[in-house]
This record gives structure tokens, sequence and C-alpha cells, in this order.
């Protein structure tokens, strides 16, 4: 059998996990943004703690140093300028006398060595008796020369910082008669840094847990706000946020617990009409209508409210954002315009053919009328029965195709007129009403026209009682196309101003879902840039004066 190569060893044969020669685990970096964080600022803490420590270790050791020779210096210099001690030297046995004092002075000035000698380095005093007499070791050049000077040297002590100064016989012209040299030991200088260094490594561990704390408070309070997430997986949150933000088509608005815009994608703008940059502003300050404005302040969740805008129909919902605090409101907004407006020209031609089913169960009626006189023999009744209704279905007909040119509000008026039948209100339209084909620019689309003027003949045909008339002007004249709808009805009782009744929700019937279909009139002639007003009418009703330009105004958009 073949020998196995190194690297095509069987599993069971590599070495174990913990065994000799097995691969260490290698320390994995944190995967988190707040756990990345927190290991730099232990590492930045440690590193700022550690040279701190380095430096003041250092800084501590030239000091004590430095406070070493000053007290040296200082030993000596009480020692040289002592009379005693010049006294002293010029006795015949000076050990005698300077030994004990040395000694004495030694141990109150906490210094480890006082030792006189004769200007050669004969020694006449030291800690260890046995060093009396010998040759001092070090130099003592500078001394003879009547200077002190400061060294650090190995001595009969070991290594230690000594300071030579001269003794002067001032009583025979201050000649150099010995030399003083006081000292402290290199060893002795060490423990009193290694006291301060554990005082200071108390000090920094100290400064390094509460270094560590801090940032571990810091960092698990950030890991709660990232919910664990690394700097990529923020950055691709992110892009993936705003991507999904402006590729929404529907309105997203944000608010903050102050109420004021946080947040808001393309759509949210656009539906809003805002110009200009909206984040920061209160919601007070965006230019809303009134209603609109109070569902983004209510505290309260909203869903699916339909709310007005100059241009649009919105449906609005409100979800607020809660943590234990209030932080702010979520808000969406779907454009219902369209489908607002296709509703009103559903709900009109429902109308229209709840009309027509009442007229062909009437022209059933008349019919059997005529046949039931054909079959009496009473054939010149029958004829003048039927041409009567003819006629005047004939007239009305012909009355509003020669007057209204425009096929689309032709046939609403037509449709309306039946829908009145039916309700027993006579619709008329005035004789100086007139639209001739190809005046209505394409500014002013037929759609517009079916909701201004197919709301406003509702709204009269409602309010007028059985037996009453409804008179209808529609005129294109002078660049300007005038829409008047009259009836003898109760007017518009109940209404404060001629504001509110083109208010989103007002309604002389009240009930749920009422009041739309005036502020969609308003709405509608706002955008083309008319007027609409509200009046009494001759008859003693209400009478509504729609006015818009044929030609649309500077800066407006086309297509509304």
């Amino acid at each position: 059998m073949p020998r196995s190569r190194r690297g095509d060893q069987p599993r069971s044969a590599r070495p174990a996990p913990g065994a000799t020669g097995a691969r260490r685990p290698r320390v994995r970096w944190p995967r988190s943004l707040a756990g990345q964080l927190f290991a730099v600022q232990v590492v930045l803490v440690g590193v700022v703690v550690a040279g701190y420590a380095a430096f003041a270790y250092v800084s501590a050791g030239r000091q004590a140093e430095e406070t070493a020779r000053r007290q040296t210096t200082a030993v000596a210099a009480a020692v040289a300028d002592a009379p005693a001690v010049a006294r002293a030297v010029r006795s015949a046995d000076p050990t005698a006398e300077l030994q004990p004092y040395t000694e004495r002075l030694r141990r109150d000035a906490g210094v480890d060595f006082i030792v006189v000698m004769d200007p050669a380095g004969k020694r006449w005093t030291h800690p260890e008796p046995s060093a009396i007499g010998r040759t001092y070791l070090g130099r003592t050049e500078e001394a003879r020369a009547g200077r002190t000077y400061t060294e650090t040297h190995r001595g009969r002590l070991g290594p230690s910082v000594r300071v030579i100064t001269p003794v002067r016989d001032r009583e025979h012209g201050g000649r150099v008669v010995a030399l003083v040299s006081s000292g402290i030991t290199v060893e002795a200088i060490s423990d009193g840094l290694r006291q301060e260094v554990m005082a200071l490594a108390a000090v920094a561990a100290g400064a390094l847990a509460l270094g560590g704390l801090g940032t571990y408070l810091v960092n698990a309070r950030l890991r709660r706000h990232t919910h664990g997430m690394n700097a990529a997986e923020i950055g691709r949150l992110h892009d993936y946020h705003e991507a999904a933000l402006h590729a929404v088509r529907e309105g997203l608005l944000m608010l903050d617990g102050e109420r004021r815009v946080a947040l808001l994608n393309d759509g949210a703008r656009e539906l809003l009409g805002l110009r200009g940059d909206p984040v920061g502003r209160p919601v007070t300050a965006l230019g809303l209508p009134a209603p609109l404005t109070g569902t983004l302040l209510s505290p309260a969740p909203h869903t699916d409210e339909l709310h007005l805008t100059d241009d649009r129909v919105l449906v609005v919902n409100t979800s607020p954002v809660s943590g234990g605090e209030r932080r702010g409101t979520v808000v969406t907004l779907r454009d219902h315009t369209e489908l607002q407006a296709l509703s009103g020209e559903l709900d009109s031609v429902r109308g229209v053919t709840r009309a027509l089913r009442s007229q062909a169960h009437e022209a059933a009626n008349r019919l059997h009328t005529v046949v039931s006189l054909v079959e009496l023999g009473r054939t010149d009744e029958a004829v003048e029965f039927a041409t009567a209704e003819l006629e005047l279905a004939q007239a009305l007909t012909d009355q509003v195709v020669g007057a209204v040119a425009e096929p689309v509000l032709a046939a609403l008026l037509l449709g309306k007129a039946a829908q009145a039948n039916e309700h027993g209100v006579e619709l008329e339209l005035t004789a100086d009403s007139r639209i001739d084909d190809g005046v209505l620019p394409p500014s002013l689309p037929p759609r517009d026209l079916v909701t201004v003027l197919g709301n406003l003949l509702d709204n009269a045909i409602e309010a007028a009682p059985e037996g009453a008339r409804v008179r209808v002007t529609a005129l294109a004249d002078g660049g300007e196309l005038l829409l008047r709808v009259a009836d003898n009805g109760g007017g518009v009782r109940g209404a404060a101003d001629a504001e509110d009744v083109f208010r989103w929700g007002w309604s002389t019937k009240g009930g749920a879902g009422r009041g739309l279909g005036l502020a969609l009139v308003r709405q509608a002639v706002r955008r083309h840039g008319g007027t609409v007003q509200v009046g009494e009418a001759p008859e003693g009703g209400a009478e509504f004066t729609v006015r818009l330009p044929l030609r649309a105004p500077a800066g407006a958009d086309a297509a509304g």
C-alpha cells in the first residue's frame, strides 16, 4: 500500500485540538459595531493609562533622584559649615569627636552615610566603623579645589547619589582642611520609588477599571440601539432604507416627538405639495389644511381617513411610535383623487341608470296606454297622446344638444334631467346657456367638468323638494366658463359662513360618508385657477356659481 502524503492524512491521524502541534484558535474581532467600538475603546484606555503610568514612573524616578541630591547637598553643607567640625578637624583625634556627631545627624537627616575625610581622602567617619581610616571611594578633586559637586558612584554601601563639599578653616584664611560627603544609596531611592509606583499602579488600575466600566455601559447602550449590527450591516441597511424610501410610490412621513418632520420621501413631498426642505419644521408650519394638520398632531392612531388638500384627495393613516415614551408618528399617504373621481362618476352613472330604468317603466306604461287606445278604436286620441310625449322628450334633448356642444356635458345634463325627473324635480337649462364646440381647452378635461357640474346638480336635486325646479346655466364666453346651478330648496342652512359648505364632512343631510361632493368641487375649481361662490337663488334656495378660465393660468400644470 503506498504511503500517503502528509497532506492526505486521514482525519483520525491529524493532531487533535489541544495536542502538541495543533493550530491555536485565532482571536476573533468582535462582529457588532458596539463590540468593535468597545474593543477599540478598551485598547485606547489601556494604552493611555499605560503611557501615563510609564511617564509617571520615569518622572517619579527623576524626581526621587533630584530630591536625593537636594537632601544630601543640604546635609553635606550643614556639616561643612558647622564650627564644631572645623575645630574637630584641627584636633589630635577627629574621629572621636566627629563619628558620634555624624551618625546622629545621619539618622536624623535620613541619609545613608555622612563621611568626613581629610583632603587626601582618608576617612575620619563612616557608618561602618571598619571603613574608618581607609581611602574614600570617589572623586575628590573638585572638592579639594573648593567646589561642591554631585555624582552617582558605587561605594562601600553600593551605588549611591552623593555630594562632596569642602570644609574651610575660616580662622586661617578659608583654606580647605577637610571634605564632607553625604549620600543616599540607589537601593533606598528605589525602595521609595517602588512604593510610589505601587500607589501609581493602584491608581492606574482604578482608572482602567472605571474607564472600562464606562466604556462597557456606553457600548451596551449603543448595542441596544444598533441591535448588534456591525458597521457594514448598518451601511447596507442605510442603503436599502434610502432605496426603499424613494422607490415607494405612496407617501411616507415621519414625525418626531416634538411633531417636527424627521423624514419624508418623494411621494409624501409630492402628495402634500411641499416645497424646499421641510425636514426639521413643525407640522403647523407646513401650510396644510386644518383637518389634516389636526390628524397629524393627534396622539391617537388614525386609519384610512380621507383628507382634501388643494389638489388631491388623500387617504391618511397614522401610527404612533412609542417605547416607554412617545417618540414620534409614522404617517402613510395614498392618493385617492382618481379613485374618488371615478367613484363620483360611477355614482352618477348609477343615478342615470336608475332614472333610465324608471323612464323605461314609464315609457312602457305610456306604450300600453297607446296600444289600449288603438285597440279601443280611438286612434286619434292615441296619436295625440304619443305625439305629446315625444315632443316633450325631444324638446329637452334638442335644447341641451343645441346649447351645449361638448358631448360629455350634454350627456351629463340629459342623464341628470332623467335623474331629476325620477325625484319629481324639473331640470331646466336657461336660455342664455351656450358652449360651442372646441371652446374648452385641453387644460380643462371633461372629467373635472363632470366632477364640478355633476356634484352641484346632485346637491341641488337632493335639496329641492318634490315638484321644485333646478335651473342650470352653462356659458362659455369672454375667455371664461360659467357654470351656475340654482334650486328653490331650503338653502344652505346650518353653515356659519359660505366657506363651511365646501368643508369636507359638512352636509345638511348628516350621516357618515357625506359632505364630500362640494369639497371636491372646490378642489377641482382651485386646481384650474377658478372660483366658486354660494349665495341665495332668486327662488329662495341655494345658488352655486363657478367661474373657470379657458386659458391655463401662468405657472399652472396643464394636466391639473
